[in-house]
């Protein structure tokens, strides 16, 4: 019986999990972000991000120049990924509001 409840306390854990935040991720999660949110670019550039050894990091701080600098050099492309990479710093900006947000909150209900 205790085991069972043990066992549905983990996949509560796991769904409510947060993410990764993108600045800890590895070379090996900016594949899997380029993989699912450049899907039409991913064969032709991966290995751009991997020789560049490209984390989570250095991704949100990628700007056009700098996909062309890695050899990126039709610029339908570079915009399309230049997209997706806004997206992922706004998305990510609003993750670190919420969370000043909810730390302000909770400071000012505990004075």
């Amino acid at each position: 019986m205790v085991e069972d409840t043990s066992l549905n306390s983990n996949k509560s854990k796991t769904k409510t999990a947060r993410p990764k935040a993108v600045y800890l991720w590895t070379e090996a999660d900016v594949q899997k972000w380029l993989r699912r949110h450049c899907s039409d670019y991913y064969n032709l550039y991966w290995e751009k991000f991997h020789e560049h050894d490209i984390t989570g990091r250095a991704l949100v701080r990628i700007n056009d120049n700098t996909l062309l600098r890695m050899g990126i050099t039709n610029q339908e492309h570079r915009e399309a990924i230049w997209r997706e990479i806004l997206k992922l710093r706004l998305k990510t900006d609003i993750v670190e509001i919420r969370d000043l947000e909810r730390t302000h909150n909770y400071f000012n209900f505990n004075l």
